[in-house]
């Protein structure tokens, strides 16, 4: 399976030795001994775009430091990729910023959200089992870092979990969409890192509840065997 990443943003210069950039994380964690998909990245904020839908079997749109509604000539770009992948019905997941563009390509409504910066792990309760979502779960926990969020998903959205933070955490469209607002390939450390980075513009009160949810359990594998198995689904695959 080729699966194209879409890359949204490239992690701070400092922190990509020990951590490496965004599609070093999703390469970790997508690569099982069972599933090994070949990788093509695609840097958007550098103008590389695919030249059609059909150049991977599968796509992954990142998450970014910028929002969705930036005028960013890029990101107008990215959203009518958004759009051609969906009347084409390609196999699409999106992470963080990616699911914010693909809500707002789509009709959706994404805004700063007045509750502020969301950091560290959130846990959102599942609201609708699908069959490929297995390991079953009632909750999945992530670590997660928006400003904005899904505000009004786009029309034909299927909410499958959420929490009094983000209601919107986790959505499909359709066969072919699968979106989280968390990041399953973040790890404690970098996201400790990032806080680090940030703690004068989370404030120190969000800043210490952030480091302190890191205590918590996450479910990164839970997020990619769901992932691996919507895909395979998508793809016309048999997934177990």
């Amino acid at each position: 399976m080729r699966l194209g990443i879409l890359q949204c943003d490239s992690v701070r210069p400092e922190l990509q030795p020990e951590f490496g950039d965004y599609p070093d994380m999703f390469q970790r964690l997508l690569t099982t001994e069972a599933v090994q998909p070949e990788f093509r990245v695609y840097d958007l904020t550098a103008g590389k775009f695919p030249e059609s839908p059909d150049e991977c079997d599968a796509w992954l749109f990142t998450g970014s430091k910028w929002s969705v509604y930036d005028p960013d000539e890029w990101i107008a770009r990215a959203h009518e990729f958004a759009r051609e992948l969906h009347a084409s019905r390609q196999p699409t997941v999106g992470i963080c910023f990616g699911h914010q563009l693909i809500s707002r390509a789509l009709g959706g409504r994404v805004e700063k959200a007045p509750i502020g910066w969301g950091v560290g792990v959130h846990t959102a309760g599942i609201l609708r089992h699908e069959p490929w979502m297995q390991p079953d779960r009632d909750k999945l926990s992530l670590l997660v870092s928006h400003q904005d969020q899904v505000i009004e998903p786009p029309e034909g959205a299927e909410l499958l979990a959420g929490h009094e933070f983000c209601p919107h955490d986790m959505f499909r469209i359709g066969d072919h969409i699968l979106t989280f607002q968390g990041h399953p390939e973040f790890g404690p450390g970098y996201s400790q890192a990032t806080m680090d980075m940030r703690r004068d513009t989370l404030g120190e009160d969000t800043y210490r509840a952030g480091v302190a949810s890191l205590d918590n359990s996450i479910d990164p594998d839970v997020a990619a065997a769901w992932i691996h198995s919507f895909i395979a689904r998508a793809c016309g695959e048999t997934a177990d």
